[in-house]
């Protein structure tokens, strides 16, 4: 077991804030910090997904040690969704979905990289990348690129779903270096930095 990951929240409703940070107590692995200070991992809660609350994740993001963020929502839809990938969010939950559990898990999942998303919501990026008037604005030159295989896909399901090495490849019957290969070989063939960005990357463009 490693270190804690250090956890900041940030909530415009200060007791939604202090009910936040009192659930991640909970969570032996979480390490809390104030507001402002250095942290791996940011939990951002929200009652929507506009242009001030999409700002606020830029300016989070925008620091010479970006933390990554875990965005909770209200509610998201497919095109919020896409704006909070393409400005760092490595994870998004609903607010009736944020249990101990799963907000514990989505924190844990961005304090080593990884992408996590509920399922219904992956399922609906997925049927909008699939389609035939799905495409739009600079990504429609990498739809025409590599596509994955179906190992490849179903792995990054469940990358995406926030589980980690040893769980897809129980899930899968692949041994844990056969996972941690075809990640890195997505990660290699698209030039990309880490497997959340590989997960945002295969779903705006397509791949998935």
């Amino acid at each position: 077991m490693g270190d804690p990951v250090s956890v900041s929240v940030i909530a415009l409703d200060p007791v939604l804030e202090a009910g936040t940070r009192s659930t991640l107590l909970a969570c032996p692995d979480v390490a809390l910090v104030e507001r402002g200070e250095e942290t791996r991992v940011v939990v951002m809660i929200v009652d929507r997904v506009g242009d001030p609350e999409l700002e606020v994740l830029r300016t989070t993001r925008g620091v010479p040690r970006p933390p990554d963020v875990v965005l909770v929502a209200s509610d998201l839809t497919v095109a919020e969704t896409l704006h909070a990938l393409a400005l760092g969010a490595r994870g998004l939950l609903r607010r009736r979905e944020a249990d101990t559990g799963r907000l514990a898990r989505a924190v844990l999942a961005a304090g080593r990289g990884d992408c996590t998303l509920p399922p219904d919501l992956l399922d609906r990026l997925l049927e909008r990348s699939t389609a035939p008037d799905a495409g739009g604005g600079d990504l429609g030159s990498l739809r025409g690129a590599d596509s994955l295989s179906d190992r490849e896909r179903s792995v990054l399901r469940l990358v995406a779903e926030g589980h980690e090495t040893n769980e897809i490849a129980r899930r899968l019957c692949y041994s844990p270096r056969t996972v941690s290969t075809v990640v890195h070989d997505i990660t290699r063939r698209f030039r990309l930095r880490n497997r959340a960005h590989a997960v945002a990357y295969a779903l705006r463009a397509g791949l998935l």
